[in-house]
């Protein structure tokens, strides 16, 4: 399918992982692209001088910032889908300075949507929220299981949690990404914007430059095939869905061009049951693939961290038919494979390309 010339689609955050791969696709494609992004997160001038030499002048680079109504009036000009990316992303981060978090999630994404209100041809958006809007699930009955927790309800530890679940924001984070969510759904109701939530679980794969508060399945493989000793935050059996970033990529295209039956609505978006690792799960699949032992050093637990958490993705697959085409063993390898290119440590990545203001 080839984008028609006109249409330009605005990423923010478009030097990030998810951000990056989504450039690449549509600008594979035919499409035009935009990206705004202030390059704040360590690695991700990689990801923009990886598009830069892939696909030169067809990448319009800003430099700005989401809370800047200005940077984000100009970024929209002639766009027809929006993709915010832009946001603080660990939930240790804000503990560290809440202020900050509030700043770029929830009042970046209100900027946003000013201007969209504002625009005189709306763009469509798809906003990436999390699954830390259901808090810690503090409520829901597990039990240990091997390596693993699982829930003692069947029906939850056979389909996951679906968007049924009371939002109850959890951490600085929590609330701040539920505040954006919450103001896109109803900037869709309020101002008839055409916009959808996909509230993520853990996303994984190539240009993903993790840390041990965020992009963690990256983290894990990066930091063990350099040697180094990986943290694990409680007992390692802390469940979770992963979703290989080519099968996201698929939900975001089903739900642009859904956008009309889907605007409004918040959908859960993770691996979904057929897809969960606990962390000491990973590890040992990382000891496969890598034919070593890995060093790992146990820690307390941390702030609103789910013992268990599973997306229920059959809202948003009966209305697209949209499903997880990558397994976890497939995925893992092909992630794996890019992690062996990394070429040097983030501190020497190169230097920042040129990039209009």
């Amino acid at each position: 399918m080839t984008a028609p010339p006109c249409d330009v689609s605005l990423i923010t955050g478009g030097a990030g992982f998810i951000g990056a791969n989504l450039a690449a696709r549509l600008l594979a494609r035919g499409g035009r692209v935009r990206l705004l992004d202030n390059l704040s997160r360590p690695g991700v001038e990689r990801n923009l001088a990886w598009l830069q030499s892939a696909y030169g002048a067809n990448v319009d680079v800003m430099i700005g910032d989401v809370r800047d109504a200005a940077s984000v009036r100009q970024a929209l000009s002639g766009v027809r889908q929006v993709y915010p990316l832009a946001a603080q992303v660990a939930v240790t981060t804000s503990l560290t300075d809440p202020l900050h978090d509030f700043d770029v999630n929830a009042r970046g994404t209100l900027v946003l949507l000013e201007a969209l209100r504002a625009a005189p041809v709306r763009p469509s958006l798809l906003f990436t929220s999390t699954n830390k809007v259901y808090g810690a699930l503090e409520d829901v009955a597990l039990r240990r299981r091997g390596t693993r927790y699982e829930p003692e309800n069947e029906d939850l530890a056979a389909r996951g949690v679906s968007e049924a679940r009371p939002l109850e924001f959890h951490s600085p984070y929590g609330c701040s990404k539920g505040t954006a969510d919450q103001y896109v759904l109803d900037y869709a109701r309020t101002f008839g914007l055409s916009a959808v939530v996909l509230r993520m679980s853990c996303i994984y794969g190539p240009r993903q430059f993790g840390n041990e508060d965020q992009g963690w399945v990256a983290h894990f493989l990066i930091k063990a095939t350099r040697g180094e000793t990986l943290k694990l935050y409680g007992d390692g059996r802390q469940v979770r869905d992963i979703l290989f970033v080519d099968d996201l990529l698929d939900a975001f295209e089903t739900a642009m061009a859904k956008i009309q039956d889907v605007s409004g609505r918040a959908f859960n978006i993770g691996g979904g049951p057929a897809n969960t690792v606990s962390l000491v799960d990973l590890l040992a699949r990382i000891e496969a693939l890598l034919g070593r032992r890995v060093s790992v050093a146990f820690e307390p637990w941390r702030v609103a961290d789910q013992r268990y958490y599973v997306s229920d993705c059959r809202a948003f697959s009966a209305r697209t038919r949209w499903a997880p085409r990558v397994g976890v063993e497939a995925g893992l390898e092909r992630l794996a494979r890019w992690v062996e290119q990394i070429p040097a440590p983030l501190e020497s990545a190169p230097p920042q390309p040129e990039a209009r203001p």
